[in-house]
């Protein structure tokens, strides 16, 4: 709901990308419309009854009848609550207006930093908002993006990242950087290998447009380096080493208040996902740091995070908490 570009808008009934902090006021208030859509179905409702024929108690059923700014539905969903009360709410973004999002619906955030300390202050700087909003922040992980080159050694894990940022064509990573940025960025005529001009202001990206231009001046790279360097993982961290060198790197962001987990991206498939699980997670095992059994057999029960209560079921036990 929060997607950039005319292209996508225009495939939601809009002619134009809305502005930046109109996009977050309607994805807002879509997260409100599909949590209640999701209890309109108290979760004994479906009945099943063959001998009386009742197939559901209709006292269970509930219209939403929700009348906002961006949609109107009334409801109820035509199919049963979720397994899980609500799928877990994934959401993106590390602007101003995305983190305020986050900090109100999300249960896990997808993040994207190149160093621990911008890690640990979006971390920080979430896990208050998250209280200050009434929520657990125990049940909002914050998991930033990691892309992982794995090798027996460093030697053979740089020799992979040589390997395949060789392969990426200077006009598709020129693209790249250019769809990175929001899509205004005309690097024509620009040297690859000098440094990369000033980002024009954009309505699009701009959590990720920052990034960009943060990777570009700390590491102080040229217009090629840059984009063999996003092509990977879009501005997400990259890691060169061996299977301990990238464990270390994982948990010192886990334990020092950086992340609660990690969305692995791996840089080519399927090879560079193999490397990460027979190399890295052993390793992680060996050290405490992650699971040898699941503990549920759905996504929440795995990330430890609660089934969220059916409100309608709520007020009916509670008649005077609801009152």
């Amino acid at each position: 709901m929060t997607s950039t570009g005319n292209d996508t808008a225009r495939n939601f009934n809009l002619d134009q990308e809305l502005p930046h902090a109109e996009r977050y006021e309607r994805a807002r208030e879509h997260v409100k419309v599909v949590k209640a859509l999701w209890d309109s179905w108290e979760d004994d409702a479906f009945i099943r009854d063959k001998e009386t024929g009742r197939f559901f108690d209709q006292d269970k059923v509930h219209e939403i009848n929700h009348r906002g700014q961006h949609f109107s539905v009334k409801g109820p969903l035509n199919v049963a609550r979720p397994v899980q009360g609500h799928p877990v709410i994934v959401q993106a973004g590390q602007s101003e207006d995305g983190r305020r999002l986050a900090a109100d619906t999300a249960e896990v955030i997808f993040t994207a930093h190149q160093t621990l300390a911008s890690a640990q202050e979006f971390y920080r700087d979430i896990k208050q908002r998250v209280r200050a909003a009434g929520r657990n922040p125990d049940h909002v992980l914050i998991m930033p993006g990691v892309a992982p080159f794995v090798g027996r050694t460093e030697e053979e894990a740089q020799e992979k990242y040589r390997k395949l940022t060789e392969l990426i064509l200077p006009a598709d990573g020129v693209a790249l950087i250019s769809g990175l940025t929001g899509g205004t960025l005309d690097l024509k005529g620009f040297p690859l290998d000098g440094p990369l001009p000033p980002l024009p202001a954009t309505e699009g990206m701009k959590s990720r447009q920052a990034l960009i231009r943060q990777i570009a001046d700390e590491h102080n790279f040229t217009i090629r380096q840059l984009y063999e360097w996003i092509a990977t993982a879009r501005g997400h961290f990259t890691i060169v080493g061996s299977a301990v060198q990238v464990a270390d790197m994982l948990q010192l962001w886990f334990e020092n208040e950086a992340a609660d987990g990690f969305n692995i991206l791996p840089p080519y498939l399927p090879t560079a996902l193999d490397d990460f699980v027979e190399l890295v997670i052993p390793e992680l095992q060996r050290r405490g740091l992650f699971r040898t059994a699941y503990e549920g057999t759905t996504l929440r029960e795995n990330l430890g995070l609660p089934r969220p209560e059916n409100p309608w079921t709520a007020a009916r036990s509670h008649p005077q908490a609801a009152a």
